[in-house]
């Protein structure tokens, strides 16, 4: 997870709330709006170098990561408990 400082939480979460208000329905929107950050992100950055591509692709995995560990694994546990292993 991006521990950032608190200020620019603040400041992100402004964007965050903009977003949350508009219900995302499927997989594709979703990938839209991930996309539209990502090149945001690349805007920002008047040159496009491998150094502001990779960044964008480590946030992503990172990203990943951190859900698959927060919110996958734990649902994958329950479910297993729940309905047994199957291995």
């Amino acid at each position: 997870m991006p521990y950032i400082k608190q200020e620019a939480r603040d400041e992100l979460m402004k964007l965050h709330i903009a977003i949350a208000d508009t219900p995302i329905e499927n997989a594709g929107e979703l990938n839209f709006i991930i996309t539209q950050l990502m090149m945001s992100y690349l805007r920002t950055h008047q040159i496009w170098g491998y150094q502001q591509i990779n960044d964008v692709v480590g946030a992503l995995e990172c990203a990943k990561t951190e859900f698959q560990r927060r919110v996958v694994t734990p649902y994958e546990i329950e479910k297993c408990e729940e309905n047994g292993d199957v291995y």
